[in-house]
């Protein structure tokens, strides 16, 4: 059993956060490419590349496992189904300038993750979490009845990424080969796109001398790397450490959004921001005094 490093942790924690913070940037580079067919690329480049790997980075019994549990395929098609769905609203909104309803999307995800624990698995919140959810939740009405819709971007990359994160844990299947069966489980319904759809930009053969095709190809190891970091810096840090760090996602996204696309930050949205980055310092502060009482 290797011994913990939590300074390779953290090196490994802050390039996965990093990466699937900066992601808008490689998104904006293939915007000419429709969300859709990015992400029938983005299952299939990862299929394959994740199967590259899984041969490198073995992970003994991972398939016996799943043979003698049907079960747990049943769930990884959900699941995959789930992820799939999250990646095209990400990759719609950061594409049509709605990058700061993703970043909040992001920020509300660790509290809907407490809220599905309640109502879901009948875990018990203690009093903090019930005001650090009251606090998002204030936050997500004060965007209602400012701009009078719900922010559906924030609310559904919150809510599918939330119900993955829930379905996986009922398939303990390790991040990897789970990711491999959930993008192999989506290949057919990928190239079936395809074939239905013989106009689109990546079916016709001159489209692969370009430099989005490469862009599509990177879907692939840009999918799997920081997964890969995340999964390794989980041997070295404490879970709630990895909790912490991955508000450095959303942060990344709200600078870009802000500072490098112009988007508009109106006082609406950052009174919204504000209910909910006070809502998530009290969730990280009651999980702190959480940790520290266990120890």
């Amino acid at each position: 059993m290797q011994a913990a490093n939590p300074r390779r942790g953290y090196i490994l924690g802050l390039s996965a956060y990093i990466i699937w913070g900066l992601f808008p940037l490689y998104f904006k580079a293939i915007a000419s490419v429709p969300a859709v067919e990015i992400i029938i690329h983005r299952v299939l480049w990862s299929a394959l590349f994740g199967a590259l790997l899984l041969m490198v980075w073995k992970h003994p019994g991972w398939w016996r496992e799943l043979r003698e549990n049907p079960r747990r395929l049943a769930i990884l098609a959900l699941s995959g189904a789930l992820i799939a769905a999250n990646w095209l609203t990400y990759v719609w909104s950061v594409n049509n300038g709605r990058m700061l309803e993703a970043s909040l999307g992001y920020y509300i995800n660790p509290l809907v993750n407490v809220l599905l624990g309640m109502l879901i698995l009948g875990e018990r919140l203690r009093r903090m979490q019930w005001i650090a959810v009251g606090l998002a939740a204030v936050g997500v009405a004060q965007q209602v009845w400012q701009v009078g819709n719900l922010p559906w971007v924030s609310l559904v990359l919150a809510l599918t990424f939330g119900f993955y994160g829930l379905i996986r844990k009922q398939a303990p299947v390790k991040a990897l080969p789970g990711l491999v069966v959930e993008t192999w489980m989506l290949v057919p319904i990928a190239l079936g796109w395809l074939l239905l759809n013989p106009t689109a930009s990546s079916a016709q053969a001159e489209f692969w001398t370009t430099s989005e095709a490469w862009w599509l190809v990177a879907a692939g190891p840009i999918t799997l790397v920081p997964l890969v970091c995340f999964n390794a810096a989980a041997r070295h840090l404490p879970y709630t450490t990895l909790g912490f760090l991955q508000y450095l996602a959303p942060t990344l996204v709200l600078l870009q959004a802000v500072l490098l696309f112009g988007e508009h930050l109106s006082s609406s949205t950052l009174v919204a921001f504000m209910f909910i980055w006070a809502g998530l310092a009290i969730y990280s502060v009651d999980a702190w005094i959480s940790l520290r009482r266990r120890s």
